[in-house]
């Protein structure tokens, strides 16, 4: 029988790590097993009412839109970034596509270069870019620094052979850590890409998290060079949905373009129920600001409970400042979990499901050594809805009363305790 043809670029490549240990923790719980679900990061409150509302009204439209995205929606995503991120966003420089995951993947279809990635980053970034045969240039960072990349760190790459085109991914807040950049930080990266014209493609999808609701954008500092990708998925819930935008300056036109041409023989347009109801999103309002607001509130006072926990235990850790994800260092127990037979993030996040429920991912999924004892947590596992509705009970200048973590999203410290107990051999 002759051998199936396979690119070989897809040999041996798994299906996405998040997407996995969804399934697994799936079969387990279908087994009747307790788990506690800290490996996909699905945003765990509902879509706004007006979305679904304007999602409802316009299910009857049926035609397809402009590649580039529906023109009013267009202009809302502008005036989004306009509002919210103060940089000067046009209508014109706004691409929409199924998801933003997708457009990345365009994006290093249509631009010849390298592809930079501080890691730990995003499990995707790399495989996209190895699919597509781009080199990836992995910058590591160090838990010390936050996770974040240090403008020498780019200067150093960049200085090694600067005529090199490369595009640099900077994710804020961060998946899979929660950190952020300040604003003299992404100033000092930005002077860095500016003097060796590098691309950035700022990834800011969990920007409306940002739990203090002060996240900068770096296309506000370097505008010329900067594509700002953002969507539905995180801060409105609707990940299901499939819908993400970039936002390019109008320096960087024709590379648009190219990726609309692209666009245009592959997926064509974007769902058009979706992106009428997307306007009503981005467009914004008190009803939204509410939720977005209360969802904030909720997720920090949950990280700070959970920070807790965790460095109670012993595990190195940074209090996320926005999404819903924390990076867990567990090094502090090489030596008992060696006794235990555990050496890598691998064998540590396959042992905890196992013995108790508690799905992470692995660094390893995240572009860093196996044998670096770190992992992902997406504190995501509680009822949204129920959050939500307890906090509108509270006024938004209050903080929330004690209590209010354990009562709404206990299941999630269940969860955060189980692991410290298995971790310190507590019973």
């Amino acid at each position: 029988m002759t051998q199936p043809s396979l690119n070989l670029n897809l040999r041996g490549l798994p299906q996405s790590a998040t997407l996995a240990i969804n399934a697994r923790s799936r079969e387990l719980q279908q087994q009747g097993r307790r788990v506690y679900r800290f490996g996909l990061g699905q945003s765990p409150f509902p879509v706004p009412a007006p979305i679904v509302d304007a999602l409802r009204l316009h299910a009857p439209q049926k035609d397809y839109l402009p590649v580039e995205g529906l023109p009013a929606l267009r202009e809302a995503v502008a005036d989004f970034h306009r509002r919210r991120d103060h940089f000067a966003a046009t209508a014109d420089g706004v691409l929409v596509g199924p998801g933003s995951k997708e457009l990345m993947f365009l994006l290093q279809v249509a631009y010849y270069g390298d592809l930079v990635v501080p890691t730990p980053c995003w499990v995707s970034y790399g495989p996209q870019a190895r699919i597509i045969g781009r080199n990836v240039v992995l910058l590591p960072t160090t838990f010390e620094h936050r996770w974040r990349l240090r403008p020498e760190q780019l200067e150093a790459l960049c200085a090694r052979d600067p005529s090199r085109p490369r595009v640099v991914i900077l994710n804020y807040p961060g998946n899979p850590d929660g950190g952020t950049y300040t604003r003299d930080e992404l100033a000092a990266l930005a002077e860095v890409a500016r003097k060796h014209h590098v691309l950035v493609l700022s990834d800011e999808i969990y920007g409306p998290l940002h739990h203090v609701g002060e996240h900068h954008s770096i296309a506000a500092i370097y505008p010329e060079g900067t594509i700002v990708s953002g969507g539905l998925s995180k801060w409105c819930g609707a990940g299901g949905w499939r819908l993400g935008t970039f936002t390019f300056p109008r320096e960087l036109g024709w590379l648009q373009e190219a990726m609309a041409a692209a666009a245009s023989e592959t997926y064509t347009s974007v769902s058009a129920p979706i992106q009428y109801a997307a306007v009503t999103a981005f467009r914004g309002g008190l009803q939204l600001e509410r939720y977005l607001g209360h969802s904030r509130r909720i997720l920090a006072g949950l990280a700070a409970a959970m920070t807790a926990l965790l460095r109670a235990a012993d595990v190195r850790l940074h209090e996320p400042e926005g999404g819903f994800y924390a990076m867990l260092d567990f090094s502090r127990h090489r030596d008992a979990l060696a006794r235990r037979g555990i050496e890598d993030s691998v064998q540590l996040c396959e042992r905890l499901l196992d013995e108790t429920g508690v799905a992470l991912l692995p660094g390893a999924s995240f572009e860093r050594s196996p044998t670096e004892l770190t992992a992902r947590l997406a504190y995501v596992d509680f009822d949204g809805a129920e959050a939500l509705a307890a906090s509108e009970h509270v006024p938004m200048a209050q903080p929330l009363p004690a209590g209010f973590v354990e009562t709404h999203c206990g299941h999630v410290l269940d969860g955060v305790r189980a692991l410290c107990a298995w971790l310190t051999g507590a019973p």
